[in-house]
């Protein structure tokens, strides 16, 4: 089995997301890793088909700008107690389309392992978050970790 040295983990919504950051941030301690969190959401300016008065843009930049810093301060306290540890933990806060910010991290940095989470997406997540996970999954250059943490799911 190939060594791991560099793990990214994706999150959308730090609260939803924990799983994925946990089961990456124990990998990375076991594998003596190097760890990078980012949080990738789509910039709503560049949601496609949506009409808005241009009175509504800066309303929306800084809910925007907003949700980018809570993910941030999130994220940050998530990674604390690992990063007091020695863990070594970067967090990036995607600005762009998800799929292409994820992908030119592991192009740059070498990723060896995705972290993900799994889940199915209902109409307001694909308008928000696109169908990022299935496009990842067709381009990504290395391995990836889909964290099943759905309440009641079932192996059928």
């Amino acid at each position: 089995m190939a060594k791991i040295k560099h793990i990214l983990i994706v999150t959308r919504s730090t609260h939803y997301c924990k799983a994925a950051v946990d089961y990456g941030l124990s990998l990375a301690k076991e594998n003596q890793a190097k760890a990078t969190v980012i949080h990738s959401i789509y910039n709503p300016f560049h949601l496609k088909g949506i009409n808005m008065a241009l009175t509504s843009l800066p309303m929306l930049e800084d809910e925007y700008t907003r949700m980018q810093e809570e993910a941030r301060n999130d994220l940050d306290r998530m990674i604390e107690k690992e990063k007091s540890e020695g863990l070594e933990v970067e967090v990036v806060i995607g600005h762009g389309e998800p799929d292409e910010d994820i992908l030119n991290i592991v192009r740059e940095k070498g990723i060896d392992l995705l972290v993900l989470r799994a889940h199915e997406e209902g109409v307001v997540e694909h308008l928000i978050y696109g169908r990022a996970n299935e496009k990842l999954i067709r381009k990504m250059p290395c391995s990836i970790l889909l964290v099943k943490d759905e309440p009641g799911a079932r192996v059928s």
